[in-house]
């Protein structure tokens, strides 16, 4: 429950049922403060703020009825939900209180991954390391229950590129020699970015045109890749934010038609290049109209037509 004063006071004092609680000193002058209701809370509660002098008037009443379990938190995967070497995913479990303990659970683990009271915020982070179902939950005290799960967040593991360990000869040689872990299912590339022009998947273009295409990728820090069919292109390109890039094509030419695609791979260069984004075409036109065809037509028994 949060006591909001007029005046900023170190002192704050909340009253159940009638029953003055014990009254809270702050380090510092605020202009609110936060209790945290343990244990059965429904109950009738008002609040009161330190004056220079003694204490402000009672505030208005507010009645709790329930429910008696706490409200499920937040799970969000931040870049991105996979995992890769290379690559540090964070799990990201947000409640609505303060002061809680933050518990981050993978789907098969017996034991939580704990977090210390979250005093200055309302969210913990979790480094992750394994693939698997997440769920994240909180408490208000080392005894309290639990609240109720957030909604399970899956993490797929995606496998480094070829030729870099373990994918090649030595590395799985001498994976198998001291018995290291390999995942059992790998992925075969990350996730694809988007290619756009313009908003559109096709374009007609005229010989001469410049043409810029955005290629956006679902984390940041990777490197990017414009292709057209299975040959890549190396054309100038700018970029204004860490997740994209401009490919620009200058001066188009009829030869320049066909269906783009772009991709990305993370900057240590030991990670596959992501499935491909979906193509993009551009058709190069130069106004002319095409020339026509010229068949001989001959019907049963009449003179041959052209």
């Amino acid at each position: 429950l949060t006591c909001q004063a007029r005046l900023e006071t170190p002192d704050f004092q909340l009253f159940k049922n009638g029953v003055a609680q014990k009254p809270v000193h702050l380090d510092l002058p605020a202009i609110k403060h936060q209790f945290l209701l343990t244990g059965d809370t429904q109950g009738r509660y008002r609040c009161r703020s330190g004056l220079s002098t003694g204490w402000t008037q009672l505030s208005k009443l507010l009645e709790l009825t329930g429910p008696k379990s706490l409200p499920a938190p937040w799970l969000s995967m931040t870049p991105v939900s996979w995992i890769t070497p290379g690559l540090n995913t964070t799990a990201v479990c947000r409640g609505g209180l303060r002061g809680v303990t933050f518990l981050l659970r993978r789907e098969g683990d017996h034991e939580f991954l704990e977090v210390p009271e979250a005093q200055e915020d309302v969210e913990a982070t979790f480094p992750v390391h394994q693939a698997g179902n997440y769920s994240c939950s909180y408490r208000t005290h080392g005894e309290g229950a639990l609240s109720e799960p957030s909604t399970t967040v899956t993490i797929e593991e995606l496998g480094p590129g070829p030729g870099s360990w373990p994918h090649s000869c030595l590395g799985l040689m001498v994976a198998k020699e001291f018995g290291q872990r390999m995942p059992k299912e790998w992925k075969a590339a990350p996730p694809p970015p988007v290619l756009m022009h313009g908003g559109e998947s096709t374009q007609v273009l005229h010989p001469g045109n410049k043409v810029t295409l955005t290629c956006v990728a679902p984390l940041s820090g990777v490197d990017f890749q414009l292709r057209r069919g299975e040959k890549e292109l190396l054309v100038p390109r700018s970029s204004t934010s860490p997740d994209r890039v401009f490919f620009h094509l200058n001066a188009v030419a009829l030869g320049d038609g066909g269906h783009y695609t772009c991709r990305y791979q993370l900057h240590d260069n030991q990670n596959a290049w992501s499935r491909d984004s979906a193509p993009v075409e551009l058709i190069l036109s130069d106004e002319t109209l095409p020339a026509p065809e010229f068949s001989p037509e001959q019907e049963s028994g009449r003179a041959l037509r052209l």
